[in-house]
């Protein structure tokens, strides 16, 4: 493979557009599918239209060339990050749908144009890859080092592209060739049939959509979701729910703004708000989401009112379990993040008998000093919990070995069991540690664990630079409960959605299939010795109800995973992009056929969030 094809950083909002040249250079010499076979520095005819840059795939036909006295108005201006330029479009458009009349031209430093400038700009044809050319991203075509003409001012923009329902086809990309790895780079657009087609042929187009429903709420980076396809798989709870590989939810664009937070702080909201009026402005793609509309004019936004769920009590009799990712909790965050977390436990939970976490950090968090104890983490969070009314839990853990687990560094992300012991017993079998397994052995006719708490076959590669699962045995009403907390490697590394590569490519997916596999051949090995054993294994999965890792934890039907019990519409414990989805789960094993499930929302779809991830609770009856 080629030196040139190496990551490049980038930054949220468009990123450094630096390496346009270094792409350039990539497509003239053939490296990337869709190339010019035209050479690097050439001059484009005179007369050169913006259409004519853009062409009818998603690489410029000119890319490399040098094209002179490019005619346009204005239409959007970034003055911030490393990704400064301007938008300008052809009010003069052809007629081949296929072919978008706007284009971004990055400048470096802050554009000294204003919108509703005509202009002419000379400068070199690129096609910028966000996220760098090995992140699999589409690339923007853009004109670079440019020479620009400013020929008048405060001119009509051209009318917008209403981005609609009815405007976006429903089905989402063609498949890519598989000549060129899967890519759609050089497909001929056909922006009738594919809603990624139709995006690419009005990208730095100026483009409009009316009142629309949030799906993905404001984030850190003054980011959010919304869809203008309202009936396009909802949730109960307004979102849009991702439910199959096969089945995309087109109508989703992200949503930036132009406008300085000075003049027009960026709305905050939640899924299920509905962001009304006019957005409007440029329609941009970048590393973060894809397609874009970097808005001139941000519509406003109308509250639904959604609020976050309360899971109701287990009863006398049942057994009430949960997973929570409480996202690198550690001493060093403010005591309001640990109240939070507790009141979450204790109100929305409903102080569950046993929870499963994730993402317990040690006592000094990310400092990489070679901490790997988290008693002190644990302690101040069950203070909290008993501070908000809980009940006093007691827990178990293994300390891993230092920056062996993934995670921040310096962090040691672990997963801990907390545990009510006015209500359950947990049955302590020594010896666990960081690289010992625990086994599974007969006990008076009865599986027990050889330590308990345990980690399930640390040494098994599929672990490595990863959380090990965490084993042990909890007794409830005189039943013996097998509980195993997962958290398993993240998506990292993965292509988006809208990805050049169609269908994307899933590499995280690997390690988390072989991770499946071992949990679910350790439950086989309990299942073996008493078949009517209960089991539940739980915790952050990073994966779909769906895939092929869900696919290999349930294997020969040792485990179900419990969110397939509630109706579609609710199953979900995460939005990333707009998507409502499953990485959370509890699974169980066949013993336990009659159980309640819930899915509870109280973090996923709000602004506000003490973690990223919904935890997911079950109450049954051993």
């Amino acid at each position: 493979m080629p030196s040139i094809l190496r990551s490049f950083p980038s930054l949220r909002g468009g990123g450094s557009h630096a390496v346009a040249a270094v792409v350039a250079s990539a497509l003239a010499a053939g490296l990337l599918a869709g190339t010019s076979t035209a050479a690097a520095g050439a001059e484009a005819p005179a007369g050169t239209r913006i259409h004519d840059i853009q062409g009818t795939t998603r690489t410029s036909p000119l890319v490399g060339q040098q094209v002179k006295d490019v005619e346009g108005i204005v239409i959007g201006v970034r003055s911030y990050g490393s990704s400064r330029g301007f938008w300008f479009q052809d009010p003069q458009a052809d007629a081949d749908p296929a072919t978008s009349e706007g284009i971004f031209v990055y400048t470096g430093s802050t554009p000294t144009v204003a919108v509703g400038d005509a202009v002419k700009v000379s400068g070199t044809v690129g096609e910028y890859v966000p996220g760098g050319l090995n992140s699999g991203n589409q690339s923007i075509t853009q004109i670079s080092k440019p020479a620009i003409t400013v020929v008048s001012s405060g001119n009509a923009l051209p009318a917008p592209v209403v981005i609609s329902a009815r405007s976006v086809p429903s089905a989402y990309a063609p498949e890519g060739d598989p000549a060129a790895a899967n890519s759609i780079n050089a497909l001929p657009l056909k922006p009738r049939s594919y809603a990624l087609d139709y995006f690419e042929s009005i990208e730095g187009s100026n483009v409009r959509i009316g009142t629309s429903r949030v799906v993905g709420a404001t984030n850190a980076y003054n980011e959010l979701w919304v869809t203008v396809k309202p009936k396009e798989h909802p949730t109960r709870r307004g979102g849009t729910l991702y439910g199959s590989y096969t089945s995309q939810n087109t109508g989703r664009l992200q949503i930036q703004s132009l406008i300085p937070l000075a003049q027009q702080p960026f709305p905050k909201a939640n899924v299920g708000d509905v962001l009304t009026g006019t957005t409007e402005g440029p329609l941009d793609f970048n590393q973060f989401g894809g397609y874009t509309i970097t808005a001139r004019t941000l519509g406003t936004v109308d509250p639904c009112g959604v609020q976050p769920e309360k899971a109701r009590a287990q009863r006398r009799g049942e057994l009430a379990i949960a997973t929570y990712n409480v996202e690198n909790l550690d001493p060093t965050d403010p005591q309001e993040k640990f109240d939070a977390l507790a009141k979450a436990v204790v109100d929305n939970l409903a102080s569950p008998d046993i929870l499963a976490l994730e993402e317990i950090q040690d006592n000094n968090g990310a400092k990489n000093d070679g901490t790997v104890a988290a008693d002190e983490t644990l302690k101040k969070f069950t203070a909290a919990i008993a501070a908000a009314g809980g009940p006093s839990y007691d827990w178990r853990a293994i300390d891993p070995e230092n920056n062996k687990d993934g995670g921040q560094p310096g962090g040691n992300i672990r997963q801990v069991f907390l545990f009510n012991p006015e209500r359950v017993s947990f049955t302590d079998r020594a010896g666990g540690n960081a690289t010992t397994a625990t086994g599974v052995v007969r006990e008076k006719g009865r599986a027990a664990l050889t330590f308990s708490p345990g980690r399930v076959d640390p040494a098994n590669t599929a672990w490595e630079n990863s959380r090990k699962p965490l084993a042990g045995e909890f007794v409830f009403r005189g039943r013996t409960v097998f509980v195993i907390a997962n958290h398993f490697g993240s998506k990292g590394g993965d292509e988006g959605l809208a990805s050049q590569h169609q269908p994307p490519v899933r590499s995280s997916e690997v390690k988390r299939i072989q991770q499946a596999q071992a949990v679910n051949s350790f439950v086989k090995d309990i299942l073996k010795v008493q078949r009517n054993a209960d089991v539940v294994a739980l915790g952050d999965i990073n994966d779909f109800e769906f895939s092929d890792t869900a696919k290999a934890l349930t294997d020969g039907g040792a485990l179900y995973s419990a969110i397939k019990s509630l109706p579609r519409k609710e199953r979900y414990s995460y939005v990333y992009q707009g998507n409502s989805q499953v990485l959370d789960q509890i699974l169980v094993s066949p013993s336990i056929r009659r159980f309640s499930y819930d899915s509870v929302h109280i973090n996923a779809e709000f602004a506000d969030q003490n973690s990223d991830h919904d935890p997911q609770l079950l109450r049954f009856k051993p």
